[in-house]
Order: C-alpha cells, then sequence, then structure tokens
C-alpha cells in the first residue's frame, strides 16, 4: 500500500488468470463481513472438486470482506476481496475477482459504500 501524490492509496492485488478477467464498470451492490463463497458454475465445471459452498471464516477463500460488483441491477458474480493466500498478490492467479490483502480490503471496506463506482481496466 502507498498513497499517491494526489492523497489516493495504491493497494497491491492479484487479478484474474488469463481467460478469466473480467474489465469494465460496475458499482458496489453489496458489501459482506466473513462472506460465503459459492463457486459459480463454471469454476465447478472447471474443477469439479470444489465445495459446493465454504461458510465465512479464515479458511473462506474470499478472505475477511467482500465487495460485491453489480451492473445494471444484476450480479456481476465477480468480487473485490481479501484473500487467504497473500502470495497470490501481484499475479493472474484468480478466477476473474481482484484480491487483496485482508488487511487492505478492511481498509477499503471501511471506506466504500454501497453504489460506489469501479472501473477495472
Amino acid at each position: 500500500m502507498s498513497k499517491t501524490p494526489a492523497g489516493a492509496i495504491r493497494f497491491g492485488i492479484a487479478v484474474g488468470r488469463d481467460g478469466q478477467r473480467w474489465g469494465g464498470e460496475a458499482i458496489v451492490g453489496r458489501r459482506a463481513q466473513w462472506p460465503t463463497w459459492t463457486p459459480t458454475a463454471n469454476m465447478r465445471r472447471r474443477n469439479p472438486s470444489l465445495p459446493q459452498r465454504v461458510p465465512g471464516g479464515p479458511n473462506n477463500p474470499l478472505g475477511a470482506r467482500a465487495l460485491y460488483l453489480y451492473r445494471n441491477g444484476q450480479d456481476t458474480l465477480y468480487r473485490i476481496h481479501g484473500t487467504n493466500e497473500p502470495w497470490t498478490i501481484g499475479k493472474a492467479a484468480s478466477s476473474g475477482c481482484t484480491r487483496m490483502l485482508n488487511e487492505h480490503i478492511f481498509e477499503l471496506f471501511g471506506t466504500v459504500r454501497n453504489g460506489a463506482r469501479v472501473i477495472v481496466l
């Protein structure tokens, strides 16, 4: 994490692997503390051994907090979330979501509100 000259905060992230990246505009439609993770149908097709659902907690792939991205009132199924795999930060490692260190998503979660605009280039 670092401050830019304009006062913005920059965080290290992990992004989607090749063929699984998401980009565009969305809004934060929902925020969750210790979110439940439900793998998408596409994730389960790629990896049938994934569980149907993982309750919130330290072993959850979404980490400590999640911002749910919506477009036109619909859940995009993409999230900005914490991670229990900090070694993935700086890499193309996710199934399309944006991963952050848990301590960084705590900070972002505390400042971002529902309706906030998100632009992913």
